[in-house]
Order: structure tokens, then C-alpha cells, then sequence
């Protein structure tokens, strides 16, 4: 397993076993000019108004791709060919609700325009990101897009 980031400063679980990992598949939706779309958490869910990149959970049979397809379209009625989606990393993060493997993948073309079917909100954005507050399991990625561009000094978002 890959290193498990701990969110909130709850005190991860030492048995290991003890949680169900949830895998979830993250969109990491580019434009030509670099900008990188984040949504906010919907009203009723955890971390409401918390900001992140937009997926969600595999379904039983389902690939990474397949369920971020049908998460973004889900979501944001956006078309996604799975040629446009490519595997980036991974991440585990430990909240104190669940256990998630984060599939991040970089997705650099889509069809339809976004509409927001959860009731969230959107914002394209540069680093460093306007928008506050930021999931922990958004952070590792604000991280590994500066130190593509070359800035390798670890701040907060």
C-alpha cells in the first residue's frame, strides 16, 4: 500500500484490516493553459463546502476509468472518452469517516458544458488555488502539480 495520509489529526488505526478501503477515482480535468477544475463538497455530505477535484467511488466490476466517466458525467454532465483519461497516481488518506485509495488521473478533453447536478460549486483555478477550505486528499495533488512546474518548496495550499 501506498503512504496513508491522515486527515484532521484523528489518530489512524494501528490493526491493520480493521477498515475497508474505499476506492475512488479523481478527475483531475486540465485546460490547454493550465488551469485545473475544483468542485465543493455538496450540501448533506461530509466535508460540505470543502474543496476538491471532482469523482468518486468504484462500483463492484468497475475500472478506475469506467467510474470516472460515469462519476463526471454523473456529476458534472460532462462526456468523457476514456482515450482523454490517464492514470496518474495514487493516494491512500485516512479520515476519520473512512479509509480512501484516491485514483488520480489527469482527463484533458471532455465533451458538454459543466453543470453542477449536486448542487455544488465549481472554480477553475491556478496555483496557488483561491478557493479555501481544501479536502486533505486534494492537497498531495496541489503538491505534485508545483513540483511539475518546478517549484519544489512544500507549502499549504
Amino acid at each position: 500500500m501506498t503512504d496513508i495520509l491522515t486527515a484532521d489529526g484523528h489518530v489512524p488505526r494501528d490493526v491493520p484490516g480493521e477498515r475497508t478501503i474505499v476506492e475512488v477515482a479523481v478527475g483531475i480535468l486540465l485546460q490547454p493553459d493550465g488551469r485545473f477544475l475544483l468542485t465543493s463538497r455538496p450540501p448533506g455530505k461530509v466535508y460540505a463546502g470543502y474543496w476538491e477535484f471532482p469523482g468518486g467511488k468504484l462500483e463492484a466490476g468497475e475500472s478506475v476509468e469506467q467510474a470516472l466517466a460515469r462519476e463526471l458525467h454523473e456529476e458534472l454532465g460532462v462526456v468523457i472518452e476514456p482515450a482523454a483519461i490517464t492514470r496518474w497516481r495514487e493516494q491512500c488518506v485516512d479520515y476519520p469517516h473512512a479509509l480512501v485509495r484516491l485514483h488520480f488521473c489527469r482527463v484533458t478533453a471532455w465533451r458538454g458544458a459543466l453543470q453542477m447536478r449536486e448542487g455544488q460549486d465549481a472554480a477553475w483555478e491556478r496555483l496557488p488555488v483561491g478557493v479555501q477550505p481544501v479536502l486533505a486528499g486534494t492537497l498531495p495533488v496541489l503538491q505534485w502539480l508545483r513540483e511539475e512546474a518546478g517549484d519544489v518548496t512544500p507549502r499549504p495550499a
